[in-house]
């Protein structure tokens, strides 16, 4: 029998140790806080599972997750069908490929709060091109002091600073179908429905699975872009779980439930990106 060298997990061990100072630590760290009653650093008081009880019948946390579920699904709603509708109509070859590549990426290169800077002066009514163009146009917008708008808005500019992320996703899903597939298609005389739907849309199952992950993930930790667009308002039509957070945390230092907080929106973003992965997976597998 061929020996084998053990020697080699010396190679892995700088990653361990990154882990553990990056991800375990601060997790245990939250976990000793969420079971503790904080006044200061000196000064703490063991609580159990008191403050768990209390967040999980908080009104606050209620308001918070069903806007986020809402807002998480009309992104993915939006954003994952948009991403497709885009990389089908980027060209194949020519100078148009890496030209599309390049505006598409352009937005992913915007930090978090400019976005919401951008979008900031975009939206107001005065002098912003969106909300000038809309009361031009007769409609009574004001995202300052409308909830409807505030979210429409909101819910605009994630579809613009993200959308291509999903785009790019399944334009290198397209690109990585072999052209026999379209030559048999053609052969046959297959519509372009047909294409899409026998060929493409099997073939992208994996890269729209990375996508929806992502994109619920991401919108499902949203803070920066509504806070500076926003600030969580008008009243708390736009704070979500993440404001709630920090509100919690910094605002009111309430360390231990704030701890408890994390927890438990961490185990919920765990929770459904498991339902989201099993179920593509399991239509995957029964396809």
């Amino acid at each position: 029998m061929k020996p084998y060298n053990n020697k080699a997990w010396w190679l892995v061990l700088p990653v361990f140790v990154l882990v553990a100072f990056s991800a375990i630590i601060p997790m245990m760290t939250v976990v000793n806080y969420s079971v503790q009653d904080i006044f200061d650093p000196s000064t703490r008081y063991f609580v159990g599972t008191e403050w768990y009880r209390e967040i999980l019948s908080d009104p606050r946390l209620h308001d918070s997750l069903v806007r986020q579920f809402i807002y998480s699904f009309c992104v993915l709603a939006i954003e994952i069908p948009l991403g497709i509708i885009v990389a089908l109509s980027m060209p194949r070859r020519g100078l148009g490929v890496p030209v599309s590549l390049i505006l598409l990426a352009l937005p992913l290169l915007v930090p978090w709060n400019v976005v919401g800077t951008i979008w900031q002066i975009i939206g107001r009514e005065d002098i912003g091109l969106y909300g000038s163009l809309l009361n031009g146009l007769g409609v009574d917008y004001n995202y300052a002091s409308s909830p409807r708008d505030a979210w429409i808005t909101v819910l605009i500019m994630d579809v613009w600073h993200w959308t291509s992320l999903v785009a790019l996703l399944c334009y290198s899903g397209l690109r990585s179908i072999p052209d026999v597939y379209y030559q048999a298609a053609r052969i046959d005389r297959a519509s372009s429905w047909a294409v899409f739907r026998y060929i493409q849309l099997p073939k992208l199952k994996n890269v729209l699975l990375i996508a929806v992950m992502l994109r619920f993930m991401d919108s499902f930790m949203i803070y920066t872009e509504p806070f500076v667009l926003t600030g969580g308002g008008p009243g708390t039509a736009t704070t979500f779980l993440s404001q709630t957070l920090t509100q919690m945390a910094l605002g009111q230092f309430d360390l231990g439930r704030a701890a408890a907080f994390s927890l438990i929106y961490f185990l919920i973003i765990l929770l459904v990106t498991w339902v989201f992965y099993t179920a593509m997976t399991h239509n995957d597998d029964k396809g």
